[in-house]
Order: C-alpha cells, then structure tokens, then sequence
C-alpha cells in the first residue's frame, strides 16, 4: 500500500518537474564579470545612501523642553480661541 502511495506521488511530482520549461537567454548574452561587480558596488551605494538617511533621527528632548513645548502649545491655543 505504501508503495502504491509512493508511486503516485512520485508520479504527480515528476509530470510537474517535467513539464517545466527550459530556461533560454535567448541569444543574449551573459554579463561580464566587469560589470557584475559594477552594478553591486552601485547597488551598494544606492543603499548605503538609502539606510543613511533613514539613519538620522532627531535627538530626543528633555523632559524641561518637552514642558516647555507643551506650555507653548497651551498658549498658542487660548490665543487662537480668543
């Protein structure tokens, strides 16, 4: 029984593997190895400019400007009230 089991799904998993098709390039030819290493020293920059400004935050305030910015706030709205 199991040996029947095992032939089915041998069977489903090779139709499917062999009706895959054959990757061509066309005619095309493959990249140098030159300019390999070019387009992933460009893609690294490309991220290193990416990542570093994502990598500036803004300091984090003290909790005597954090008052301050709050009081201000508080003005800044019983004067627009007015």
């Amino acid at each position: 029984m199991k040996a029947v089991i095992f032939f089915l799904v041998l069977a489903a998993t090779a139709g499917t593997a062999l009706g895959q098709e054959k990757q061509r390039h066309d005619g095309k030819p493959h990249m140098k190895q030159e300019d390999r290493q070019r387009m992933r020293e460009d893609m690294r920059e490309v991220n290193r400019d990416r990542s570093a400004g994502r990598a500036e935050r803004p300091r984090q305030m003290t909790p005597q400007e954090r008052e301050k910015l709050r009081q201000d706030i508080r003005d800044a709205n019983r004067q627009m009230r007015r």
